[in-house]
């Protein structure tokens, strides 16, 4: 593992951030209010702006507004404001099992992020020295595992709802970019038996509609045996089936963590490696950077570094 990781030039110094949580806002209709988390720089103004969508596992606060750390104080501290919604899926809200959407929330969870968007005035109100420093016009969404899911509906994925029987198109205009980390692949036969049994919604995942830009990260050893019959391969099928513009980020020897970016030092971490960790950090800024400011070369920096030495990180496809 090469454990140099040049930075100089490219991200800059980290700056201070502020972390306020939980927001509440209201959610007629929601079994509970939307609970979230904001971090933000302390400087800076018209500041673009990442919806973070946890996962699923087996911690109890990894999957809320209080996860995903690694991820969210880095883009923070590098320049964006970092929105993490609690979704009526995380273990912290214990949720009655015969909740209409449980266990998973699929819907529940797109829609959170759109309400997120329709209630920014509200959200920045909240939040001590926000007012009036964000930049609604470059918003990106990003998601790990089940959040990957739920992000690629919100770049314009679609699925046929396993109750109705109706095509869903949860598709966000306002989100501009996107950052898939460890997602779900196709459905059909690429599922595991226990996962079309118990997750329907997961059959008929069509990414052929997902134009948004987005960049696809995937382990090369996330067997994710437990979902897919496919192996690795299954999570850059949002790369695969979907039409460009998209990167595929593949991680060498990375695992479903991508070596821990849900939390610090977390059990169910199976790939633990603060370097991966920082090379998730590194090049999901540098793309998003890229993508919401036309013409900025954060992002073909960070792949010319990943690619050199004699053991890179991983490598990059695009299409």
């Amino acid at each position: 593992m090469n454990t140099s990781i040049p930075t100089a030039g490219i991200v800059g110094s980290p700056s201070p951030v502020l972390s306020v949580g939980p927001v509440v806002l209201p959610a007629p209709g929601r079994a509970v209010d939307l609970e979230v988390r904001v971090c933000a720089p302390v400087t800076g103004s018209d500041l673009p702006v990442i919806l973070l969508s946890h996962g699923q596992g087996y911690s109890n606060h990894l999957s809320s507004l209080n996860g995903y750390a690694p991820l969210a104080h880095y883009w923070a501290a590098h320049g964006f404001v970092v929105i993490q919604p609690t979704h009526l899926s995380s273990r912290t809200l214990r949720l009655d099992p015969k909740t209409p959407g449980a266990p998973l929330f699929w819907r529940s969870r797109a829609e959170d992020m759109t309400r997120l968007l329709d209630q920014l005035d509200v959200l920045e109100g909240a939040v001590p020295q926000l007012p009036g420093r964000l930049d609604r016009s470059r918003v990106a969404v990003a998601g790990h595992s089940m959040g990957g899911h739920t992000a690629s509906l919100l770049l314009g994925a679609r699925l046929t709802d396993p109750e109705d029987g109706t095509e869903v198109n949860l598709a966000e205009p306002r989100i501009k970019a996107g950052v898939l980390l460890a997602a779900p692949g196709r459905g059909g036969d690429a599922l595991s038996e226990s996962t079309a049994e118990n997750f329907p919604f997961l059959l008929t995942t069509d990414f052929s509609s997902m134009t948004t830009p987005a960049l696809v990260v995937a382990g090369d050893k996330d067997d994710s045996a437990h979902l897919t019959v496919r192996g690795p391969r299954w999570h850059a099928d949002p790369y695969i089936l979907s039409p460009g513009p998209k990167s595929l980020l593949t991680l060498f020897d990375a695992e479903h963590g991508l070596g821990g970016v849900a939390g610090y030092d977390v059990a169910e971490t199976t790939d633990e490696s603060p370097e991966r960790v920082a090379a998730v950090q590194r090049l999901t800024w540098a793309y998003l950077r890229a993508e919401l400011y036309p013409g900025d070369d954060a992002w073909q920096t960070a792949c010319d570094e990943l690619t050199t030495g004699p053991d890179p990180f991983g490598r990059v496809e695009t299409k």
